[in-house]
């Protein structure tokens, strides 16, 4: 009888630490209710210990092996461990039995609640990081085709053949833009394709006095990365890497070896553009900087240095984790 006793406590033990992990923990502890919460347990593991004995003792029970087990205790003893003594001890044990259990679903309520926490906030960043990009492309588009625009309709007259090569490179940048950066990863082949396709445009409006020296890579293994991660970059050396009076110039070079790209971007300041100034070009370098932090957390080192005649951009990534 007393090891069904046993069992009885030990279900009741059960009931306690499902109803905290299940009810009691999600509705009242993790929202800050904590001491509505202990009031609820504390009563809750008072009514199931009472419920408990009241079903061992009516139903599990037989009186007459009771009284012999309790005077055999006594002859041992010396003394009579009555009820009373033995109610007490059976409320500790109960009562230390259920802290324990639910201090043990709190814990795993805190977790699951953790697990939530992560994935809304994983969901966050990538709503942020979809509204960056569509931030990006807009930014990208409205001034530079205009003004390509205009070049290229200088052009129609002077070199027809030319013209037609510039409309072109327009449209693989503006079906780039409307159709394969939607996907939020592209291939690095169509993203250095991009780049070049937005510099041979930007070249029109080039004079003899721009030193421009462009290297990336031909030849290597495609892989997928997020779209326009380099296109900031560019777009700032040309806004403040070209003067139209002084001799300037504008480096751009990528590599990439085994599991790394190595990005380098590098242009002379003229006395227009200062170094605040270009803090807000394009989505603005910080923007660009919070943009890496959520792609590539751990896989990607930037750089951004500047003095009175230079500004350099090193970004390297590393293309196994992207």
């Amino acid at each position: 009888m007393r090891l069904y006793g046993f069992y009885l406590h030990t279900f009741s033990a059960a009931i306690i630490f499902y109803v905290g992990y299940l009810w009691l923990v999600p509705r009242y502890f993790v929202n800050n209710k904590q001491l509505t919460y202990l009031l609820i347990l504390v009563a809750f593991i008072l009514v199931t210990h009472y419920v408990a004995t009241y079903i061992e003792r009516t139903f599990l029970t037989d009186p007459i092996a009771d009284a012999k087990f309790r005077e055999a205790m006594k002859m041992l003893n010396g003394k009579d461990d009555g009820p009373k003594n033995g109610d007490l001890f059976g409320i500790l044990s109960h009562f230390i039995t259920s802290l324990l259990l639910s201090g043990f679903a709190i814990g795993l309520g805190l977790m699951e609640k953790l697990k939530q926490n992560e994935k809304k906030q994983k969901e966050l960043e990538k709503e942020k990081l979809n509204s960056e990009l569509a931030f990006l492309k807009n930014q990208v588009s409205p001034h530079f085709f205009f003004n390509t625009l205009n070049n290229i309709y200088s052009l129609i007259g002077i070199d027809g053949s030319t013209a037609q090569d510039s409309v072109l490179k327009l449209s693989k940048l503006m079906r780039y833009l409307l159709y394969e950066s939607e996907h939020g990863e592209t291939l690095m082949s169509h993203e250095i394709d991009f780049m070049n396709n937005y510099i041979d445009l930007m070249k029109l409006r080039l004079s003899p006095k721009v030193e421009l020296v462009i290297d990336f890579p031909d030849n290597f293994s495609d892989f997928t990365i997020p779209p326009l991660l380099f296109v900031p970059f560019v777009e700032n050396a040309f806004k403040h890497g070209v003067s139209h009076r002084d001799r300037s110039f504008i480096h751009l070079r990528m590599t990439i070896e085994n599991d790394q790209i190595n990005f380098v971007s590098e242009n002379s300041i003229g006395k227009s553009s200062q170094t605040g100034d270009m803090q807000h070009s394009g989505i603005g370098l910080e923007n660009v900087r919070k943009r890496l932090h959520l792609l590539f957390p751990d896989n990607h080192k930037l750089t951004i240095e500047s003095d009175e005649t230079i500004f350099r951009v090193n970004l390297s990534i590393k293309k196994a984790k992207v």
